[in-house]
């Protein structure tokens, strides 16, 4: 005779019951009230309890128990550590409910007689939080401002200029488009802009433009719904904007923009909303724009290479960086910051540049700026372990210094040092138009100083400023 349904489930919860009491270092039922109704052996023994207990309060016997809790609130509490005097138990505690969904009371179980049963188990689950810890750190970090305003070094009016530039665009929350020379320092300022802004504590995301390809362009910035095409992420994937929602998303080269993603980057700017790729989800975003360009985006209007409307929506807020030649007063403060970093980096003892090193340094034209200024200064740093860079430790790293070496016959040091002043008061003659005084002060060195190097190198007045003329 097959069994009834209802005496098939009063069976399964006999055997449930009975398996849990036999497997389980002790056991405990209460009624609604949180009153026991039955206790085994194991966990009297447990407690030390040698009396019936039956129909008392469950604080009564067991201090730290939540069993109330679990009654009144009928829900579970899967795994919990109760401390009994100087003893831990691991416990489970269970809502009992009737026929009608209602709890009529709960069931308490201890897994084990002591907490350190679980070591294996917590230090799994630490190591596993540690590790989500530091990599949200990490994502955190990544999606911060790296640079402040004061790490755009210079004393020059020039950097003085754009230093209050930038602080009155970071109390703004308008647009700002950096021009510059590449390696002028347009990454460092837009970090720094987003720092001393109210969004600083929001993400800040950067994208070179001129780096993503344009078949990828749109779902770079858009993001990807689920699905959206063969060999999409499942997952879905989520775009720059809405990575930078509340925060600051830097283009860099958003000169190299195509036409046909600057027509939906405009709109995304007008509307403030972006539709992921393959979506038709409209999202709201909020997002900063600090835009970057090394070229010549006027011009480029004007030729039709860049939309007029684009140009102006993001052109609120201009700031010019000035390339290195034209602040060569800042190379000093620039080349001892970087050789401090870098002897911080390697351990290595400090370096420092000699008169005629500087001199080299300021006649030079810096078509890579200040990040030229910088590989070059670490190259010297690697290849020399002189504690004091002199204009020959440049010779063979400075195109001008190389241009005017001898091409024949070798050159002994003296010979390089030679060709290395001649380049530097050259190239400063010819910044200065000529013009002796003016050239003086670029190198850093009086006008009498200057008149004797340039007759003592066979520069002699009134010839030509290019060294390899004079011989």
């Amino acid at each position: 005779m097959p069994i009834a349904p209802k005496d098939l489930r009063l069976h399964a919860a006999q055997s449930m019951f009975d398996r849990l009491a036999s497997t389980c270092e002790g056991l405990v039922v209460v009624d609604r009230d949180a009153r026991i109704t039955w206790i085994d052996d194991k966990y009297k023994a447990l407690l030390g309890i040698e009396t019936d207990v039956t129909g008392r309060i469950v604080e009564d016997v067991i201090p730290n128990s939540l069993m109330r809790q679990v009654v009144i609130s009928g829900k579970p509490i899967l795994l919990d550590i109760m401390q009994f005097g100087t003893r831990s138990f691991v416990v489970i505690r269970l809502p009992l409910l009737d026929e009608n969904g209602d709890t009529k009371g709960a069931i308490g179980l201890v897994l084990f007689d002591r907490a350190e049963y679980l070591k294996p188990l917590f230090f799994k689950f630490s190591k596993l939080q540690a590790e989500l810890n530091r990599a949200r750190k990490e994502l955190a970090g990544e999606r911060q401002a790296k640079y402040t305003v004061t790490q755009f070094l210079g004393t020059s009016d020039a950097v003085r200029q754009v230093k209050t530039l930038a602080r009155r665009a970071a109390q703004l929350d308008s647009t700002v488009l950096l021009m510059g020379e590449t390696g002028t320092g347009k990454e460092l300022l837009a970090h720094a802009i987003h720092a001393a802004s109210d969004r600083a504590r929001r993400p800040m995301v950067s994208v070179n433009v001129a780096a993503v390809p344009e078949t990828l362009m749109e779902a770079e910035f858009f993001g990807v719904a689920p699905g959206a095409y063969t060999g999409a992420d499942p997952r879905g994937r989520d775009g720059k904007f809405y990575l930078a929602n509340g925060g600051t998303l830097f283009l860099d080269e958003i000169g190299d923009m195509p036409l046909s993603m600057q027509t939906k980057l405009l709109r995304v700017l007008q509307e403030k909303e972006i539709e992921p790729l393959g979506s038709n989800k409209v999202v709201r975003v909020d997002v900063r724009i600090i835009a970057a360009t090394s070229r010549d985006l006027p011009s480029m209007v004007r030729a039709n290479q860049f939309r007029a409307d684009l140009y102006y929506r993001i052109n609120v807020v201009p700031i010019q960086l000035p390339p290195l030649r034209e602040r060569t007063e800042d190379i000093d403060i620039l080349a001892e910051t970087f050789l401090d970093r870098l002897s911080l980096k390697t351990g290595e003892c400090a370096r420092e540049l000699d008169p005629s090193a500087l001199a080299l340094l300021r006649g030079h034209d810096w078509p890579g700026n200040v990040r030229e200024l910088h590989n070059v200064l670490e190259r010297a740093f690697t290849l020399n372990e002189t504690t004091v860079l002199a204009a020959q430790h440049f010779a063979a790293i400075l195109p001008t210094v190389a241009a005017a070496a001898p091409s024949a016959g070798g050159t002994t040091l003296a010979a390089a040092v030679a060709e290395a002043e001649r380049a530097a008061i050259a190239a400063a003659l010819g910044r200065a138009g000529g013009n002796k005084s003016k050239a003086a002060q670029l190198l850093d060195v009086s006008r009498a100083t200057l008149y004797e190097r340039i007759a003592a190198l066979g520069m002699m007045p009134g010839r030509s400023a290019d060294p390899r003329k004079n011989r």
